[in-house]
Formats: C-alpha cells, structure tokens, sequence
C-alpha cells in the first residue's frame, strides 16, 4: 500500500508520519504543499504541525495550498485520508470535515498522554484498535478543541462520525479527562463515507513500545487493512 504524506512550510510530524506508516507495513513518500497531484497512492495523511506558522488561524492557510484541491479529488473518489493534530485541523478549514478547532479552554498549549475511547470500531480508522481498553496516545496542542453548532453533533452522533472520545483509564468519558474542552469530549471525527478521518491525537507519536505505547499503530494498520480488502473485491 503506497502513502503520501504531505508536507507543508512548518510541518513537524512528516517524518513521524512515514515512519509510523513503514513500521504498520505500508509505503510512503511525501507531497510538498505545491503539488496538485497526489501521484498513484492509496492513502494520505495529512500530518501534524504548524503549517504556515499557524497564522490567522491553524490551518486556514493550509487549506489554499494547491495539494489541497488534490486531496479533495481523491476524498470524493472514495480514498482514504487520516488527518492528525494539524492535520485534523486542516481539514476541518478545508470542508472536508465539520465543524472546527478552537483554543483550548484553559488557553495553555496541552503536551501529555491521553485515553481515547474507541466510539465506532466498524471503519477503517478504528477497527484494529484494542477492544478491550482505551487506547493511550499523546497529545500536543494549543487549539484542539472541538466545536460545532447542535444539529452538527446531532448529526454525528447518530451517525456514528464520531471515532474518538478523550475518556480516563477505565473509559469514563469524564469532563476532568478532557484536556481541551472539547464537546462531547470529541478526540476525533469522521465524514459521512467514513473515508476521511481526524483526531488531534497523535498515533504516529504512538507507534512502538519504546515510545510509551503501540496503539497509534493500530489506526494505520486497519487502514492498510481496509485498503487490502478494497482489493481483494475489486
């Protein structure tokens, strides 16, 4: 399976992002901002960061890059796209998700280890995470939380767009367990094809034992499993 990976002016998880994705068993290689074509790929992953600097807002530049309208070409086709931390967020400015991330309700840049709940394990983001506990990946970030308007969350909710919830150790979505302020302690979302997710977590950061924990693995493992299903039926 072949990954790109997107790199754009201040992108700082690129690297981590290849090598999460070689060490799950796939391919990747990277696609500058400028490029307006993603090549022949499988997947992409928008990574973590701080594109542009995070002026105006975090990802509102990211969003005009010419690459973007690439990702949009291949979203709509039906291709797998994961956005992380920064990721997340250009998405969201892209209309490629809904709703947005605002400044964490503490106002404090948030660097620390957190509990995700697993809401919907059926999609291919989420279906080789553990079933039996939550799954821990770090965070790192200064606007991760996630807002909408009521009839977006209701929409969400009944749809099951909603992959991730920060909970605490047992799996309590708890309000003391979410870092940022997030509603519904919403970690992280789908569209309604459920090909294009995001979470301001960051599984690349989680992707070996020697790195505190192996579940960030698992999401790109069950995409690479996805993919390699996608194949079999075609």
């Amino acid at each position: 399976m072949r990954f790109a990976i997107l790199q754009f002016p201040a992108s700082n998880c690129d690297q981590d992002c290849l090598h999460a994705v070689r060490v799950a068993g796939a391919q990747g290689r990277f696609v500058w901002h400028k490029e307006t074509s993603l090549g022949d790929v499988d997947a992409v992953v928008v990574p973590g960061g701080f594109s542009y600097g995070d002026y105006l807002r975090c990802g509102a530049i990211a969003r005009f890059s010419p690459v973007m309208q690439a990702v949009k070409r291949f979203a709509d086709d039906g291709g797998l796209v994961l956005g992380i931390c920064n990721g997340f967020q250009i998405l969201c400015e892209a209309g490629l998700l809904p709703g947005a991330l605002i400044r964490n309700r503490d106002l404090r840049f948030h660097c620390e280890q957190v509990f995700l709940k697993t809401v919907n394990p059926a999609t291919p983001f989420t279906s080789a995470l553990p079933k039996d506990r939550p799954s821990l990946m770090p965070i790192a970030h200064g606007e991760g939380c996630y807002f909408a308007d009521a009839e977006t969350l209701a929409g969400l909710q009944s749809r099951g767009q909603i992959l991730w919830q920060y909970c605490d150790a047992s799996g309590a979505t708890t309000e003391s367990a979410n870092p940022n302020g997030s509603l519904l302690n919403i970690a992280g979302i789908a569209n309604e094809r459920f090909n294009v997710a995001g979470l301001m977590p960051h599984p690349d950061r989680a992707a070996e034992s020697v790195l505190g924990s192996e579940d960030g693995l698992r999401v790109f493992e069950g995409m690479i499993a996805a993919l390699g299903a996608r194949r079999a039926v075609a």
